[in-house]
């Protein structure tokens, strides 16, 4: 049986999957990780750690099923982090993630360089990767002279499982270097930061071959040695996970972060919006998101803070019904679209009394309702109108929410059937184009399970909670 495996680098876990030509769930294994926060806007993970998380999930998976027959291997990871290697190949530094803000700064002085919007298509926001490398070179010079590759998290993966420095276009378009049209690195930009192209990974397309397992893995596992597949950062990934890869198809991710992504079929920069373009997993392809820092992640910050699991804090909600007085801003560390901003934070606003952990946890679903409604409002704004999308993450076990988004938006939202149909997938998808020159078509839909359609009575209740949740923004900027 010929089998693809797919590696899936998130930020509290790394989780690996095997497939069959069918994408038949064969099986899988996740490990969790853990997230460092020295400091407030700070946000590191080792990655050493993440070659013992890879080492386990595989070696799981190798003793689950047969994996004899393997033909292909494809990564998927969260974009953003620097990962800083020395001329020894060892990290200088713990990664900075995606969701680390500390280079605000650097990043609003690289944004106010004209250069920036127009070649990389995007606004340079604080938890892109060239802002946190100039971190770095100012704070930190010791280190940043010792840089001899920057890396993506997925991509220092593949350097571990192969020996090779490569990068591809969906991941690369989230660092501020690269020319997202033309999809190559910006000499001029890296200039800008102090680099150079041979400090930078080689550039490959997602569904290309970018090297081959190294022996000594391979004899390890008992696998042989297979092509690994340039893949994907987490969401564009996804996106081939779900099938969404031709324009005008969406997905809504409700996961530590909150994505709401449309492909395209061409480039269609408009930095102005704080809505992300970015360069799609497959060749002449790209996409939109609109993306919020704190979606899950805000449920379990109040689960941390109530001592109560997010299953107990939403298990009391009952049916959908207008929102109530109690608002939630779910900026805990930023936020990115329509915003841009490293420095707002959260605030819970109307508390009195009578406000319990219910109450509380319902105005956190909603304060993030609010948020991806701003990122549909920002798409549109650039001409992408979305009609319905794929509902997928953990966030969408809650019927509630899903229910509340829906109306929200305005949009059906469609849940797939059981299975993974994630990030993980679209790995495995791209190792199975890479190792058999398969195409997108690949990249079917799955089946849905269910749709939550727009409640049409609370349209005009949600509206006006919008609007006095834009307002309540607005008073927290001026703060």
């Amino acid at each position: 049986m010929t089998t693809f495996l797919g590696l899936d680098l998130g930020t509290s876990s790394l989780k690996a999957i095997l497939i069959d030509e069918n994408d038949a769930l064969l099986a899988e294994h996740s490990v969790p990780l853990t997230v460092s926060r020295p400091h407030d806007g700070c946000s590191e993970q080792d990655p050493r750690a993440w070659e013992t998380a890879a080492e386990a999930a595989i070696a799981a998976v190798a003793a689950k099923a047969d994996c004899s027959g393997l033909a292909g291997i494809g990564l998927s990871g969260h974009m953003h982090g620097a990962t800083l290697l020395g001329r020894d190949g060892a990290p200088l530094r713990p990664c900075m993630m995606w969701n680390d803000t500390r280079a605000g700064d650097q990043a609003a002085r690289m944004d106010a360089d004209p250069r920036f919007r127009a070649i990389t298509g995007n606004i340079v926001f604080p938890g892109f990767t060239a802002p946190k490398v100039d971190w770095v070179r100012e704070t930190e010079p010791e280190i940043f002279d010792k840089i001899d590759k920057v890396l993506l998290p997925k991509d220092y993966l593949r350097f571990w499982l192969t020996g090779e420095a490569v990068s591809e276009m969906s991941d690369a378009a989230g660092t501020s270097w690269l020319d997202t049209g033309a999809r190559d690195w910006s000499d001029d930009l890296l200039a800008a930061c102090r680099l150079s192209r041979g400090q930078m990974p080689r550039l490959a397309e997602g569904s290309e071959v970018t090297g081959t397992l190294r022996a000594e893995l391979a004899q390890r596992w008992g696998l042989p040695q297979v092509p690994i597949a340039g893949g994907a950062g987490d969401n564009a990934a996804a996106a081939i996970g779900a099938g969404v890869v031709k324009d005008g198809q969406a997905f809504l991710s409700l996961g530590t972060s909150g994505v709401l992504f449309a492909a395209n079929a061409g480039y269609r920069p408009d930095p102005a919006s704080a809505v992300h373009a970015f360069c799609h997993a497959v060749p002449g392809t790209w996409h939109q998101m609109g993306v919020i820092l704190a979606a899950t992640d805000a449920l379990e910050w109040l689960s941390r803070l109530t001592g109560r699991s997010a299953a107990e804090l939403t298990s009391g909600l009952g049916d959908l019904h207008a929102p109530g007085r109690v608002l939630f801003l779910p900026y805990l560390g930023g936020e990115r679209t329509p915003h841009n901003d490293a420095n707002i934070r959260g605030q819970f606003l109307n508390l009195d009394h009578a406000t319990d952990a219910t109450e509380a946890a319902r105005a956190v679903l909603e304060g993030v309702a609010h948020a991806f409604v701003d990122s549909r409002d920002a798409l549109a704004d650039t001409g992408t109108q979305i009609t319905r999308a794929l509902a997928l993450g953990g966030g969408t076990r809650s019927s509630y929410w899903l229910d509340l988004l829906a109306s929200a938006l305005g949009v059906p939202l469609d849940v797939p059937q059981a299975g993974d149909f994630g990030a993980a997938l679209g790995a495995a998808r791209l190792g199975r184009m890479a190792a058999t020159g398969a195409g997108a078509e690949i990249a079917t839909p799955p089946p849905v399970a269910c749709t939550h359609d727009p409640n049409p009575a609370l349209a005009d209740p949600l509206a006006q909670a919008q609007a006095r949740y834009r307002a309540a923004y607005h008073k927290l900027k001026d703060l």
